[in-house]
């Protein structure tokens, strides 16, 4: 090979170095500006983490939203873990209670915790929970069983678009994180 060959086989190679670097710091940039954009837009879905306060201003009964629950296990955590009820009519304004059941199926203890997520992601500003068992983990004994309330309301102030929301929970396996 001549030597301008080898130099340019070298600068080819820079180059590639370069753009895998910076490849990689995108993939870390990612997420906050992913929060950054899904805060400006109101498109993430994610519901608050913080307990609301109870509305005072009142019921709007000149509608109904229907409100869709589903649940999910992430993979590896042998848990049962479903809706008691499946879906409700609520007026805007209007507190509702629901409860969710939830059985370690496993020989061990093990901690969960159930992260939320309303559809469609617009709507999840006005999805106001009051008291939800995803706000603390969720340790349950071997072959224990319980039902975790969420206490709801969905603000008046929702689009009047949006005639159904659903939320969803995915229950993880995090004893491993709590106990180091």
């Amino acid at each position: 090979m001549t030597q301008t060959t080898d130099q340019n086989i070298k600068k080819t190679v820079k180059k590639l170095v370069l753009v895998v670097f910076a490849m990689f710091g995108f993939g870390f940039a990612l997420v906050p500006l992913y929060d950054v954009f899904c805060d400006i837009t109101g498109l993430n879905g994610k519901t608050n983490t913080e307990a609301a306060t109870a509305l005072i201003d009142g019921v709007d009964e000149s509608r109904t939203v229907k409100v869709q629950f589903i649940s999910r296990t992430a993979q590896g955590i042998p848990w049962q873990f479903a809706p008691m009820t499946n879906e409700i009519s609520v007026h805007p304004g209007e507190m509702k209670l629901v409860k969710f059941y939830a059985k370690n199926e496993s020989t061990r203890d093990i901690i969960g915790q159930a992260v939320p997520s309303v559809s469609p992601g617009v709507a999840a500003v006005y999805f106001q929970k009051i008291e939800c068992f995803c706000f603390n983990h969720q340790p349950l004994k071997a072959q224990e069983e319980v039902e975790m309330a969420l206490q709801f309301y969905v603000d008046p102030e929702l689009p009047e678009d949006v005639k159904t929301l659903t939320l969803s929970y995915t229950l993880y396996d995090i004893t491993a994180k709590v106990e180091s």
